[in-house]
């Protein structure tokens, strides 16, 4: 049993479980080598006490399976079997706490994992699991950096694109096509390039909005490679802008060196988002500052820790997270700067090296 099982297995003994079923696909991966998207159907990695660990996959995936995952015991079901049947052939007696993903597991898979096991009580285990995945391994390190280098490089390949007439959406074509040609297993989240007055939505969606002169044009996109995430943004100036652009645009700048600065082990996450926080309020912005200020990012795009002002969890050498306070007014526009920060012993490396100062793109 590798290093990752049996930390799983102590979570067993802390929470006092019979069983942990573990049905998010990327946690399954973490923990066995094993990967797949089941689609609808059903997956887990079981694990029962004083027992050795088991996967239930769907029969189309049992050979690469065999070939990935880094434990045994392996059990199919077909299309059109009942999987809970298979799953229940395998399982003892007397099972009466389970531990289940709540933010992953649905109504249905947990009414007929609570009926096959016969288990009284099931408790979330998210909390435990975000702690054991939460420090980065120097392989998951080198992975986030490889996945860095290749977004960085599509962006630097998607500026010259840069013209009149220019759709956001052609530019995401563009930068989805240059993704996989640098070697990405793909987008790690929906590509956004958001310009003018919708770069002041930090959730806008790209459309079949021109690109032009005198406005402000948000790049937020990130690749998956070998499994794990990149998270870059940079806004730019097409052309000249006006002083509140920039005035903003500097306000942004500073926030995000400031709560870069303030990375340390031990610090609260509190006040890293208090570090960006504080620059922009005191340029009058606070009120436009509708974000957190970070989160963390692995195998998922978005993992723990959450970067907010009520997060008093202490800061660890090797987290990963972003740093990216932003100002976002309508009607304006909106600038976010985003960085990928590792935590050293002695406080924060930047892995991300694409240039943050305002860039003009001429047009």
């Amino acid at each position: 049993m590798n290093d990752r099982l049996k930390r799983l297995y102590g979570v067993l003994e802390e929470k006092s479980l019979d069983a942990a079923f573990i049905t998010l696909p990327k946690l399954i991966y973490y923990f066995t080598g094993f990967y797949t998207d089941p689609h609808e159907r059903f997956l887990a990695l079981v694990c029962v006490k004083g027992e050795e660990p088991f996967l239930c996959v769907p029969a189309l995936d049992r050979e690469k399976a065999v070939r990935s995952a880094s434990l045994g015991s392996i059990h199919a079901h077909e299309d059109g079997q009942d999987p809970y049947s298979v799953l229940k052939g395998r399982l003892p007696d007397g099972i009466a706490r389970i531990g289940i993903q709540e933010e992953h597991m649905n109504v249905k898979r947990y009414q007929a994992i609570m009926e096959i096991t016969g288990a009284k009580q099931a408790v979330g285990v998210d909390d435990e699991l975000a702690r054991i995945r939460v420090i980065k391994s120097s392989e998951e390190i080198a992975a986030i950096r490889r996945a860095i280098v290749c977004i960085e490089n599509v962006f630097r390949d998607t500026l010259p694109l840069v013209k009149p007439g220019v759709t956001e959406l052609d530019l995401v074509a563009e930068m989805e096509y240059r993704m996989k040609r640098y070697g990405a297993d793909g987008p790690s989240f929906d590509t956004m390039v958001l310009a003018g007055e919708k770069s002041g939505l930090p959730h806008g969606v790209p459309g079949a909005d021109p690109i032009r002169e005198g406005e402000l044009l948000l790049f937020d996109a990130g690749v998956f490679v070998g499994g794990y995430a990149s998270d870059l943004t940079r806004t730019f100036a097409v052309g000249e802008i006006g002083g509140k652009r920039k005035e903003i645009y500097d306000a942004v700048l500073q926030a995000n060196r400031s709560m870069i600065e303030a990375v340390r082990p031990g610090v609260a996450f509190g006040s890293l988002d208090a570090a960006a926080r504080s620059v922009i309020g005191s340029r009058g912005y606070g009120e436009w500052f509708i974000t957190r200020a970070g989160h963390g990012f692995g195998l998922e795009i978005h993992e723990y820790p959450s970067i907010h002002g009520n997060n008093t969890d202490p800061v660890r050498e090797g987290m990963v997270f972003t740093a990216e306070p932003g100002i976002y007014i309508p009607g304006l526009g909106g600038v976010r700067i985003e960085d990928n920060v590792l935590v050293t012993a002695n406080g924060a490396e930047v892995m991300t090296s694409f240039p943050k100062e305002l860039t003009v793109i001429g047009i």
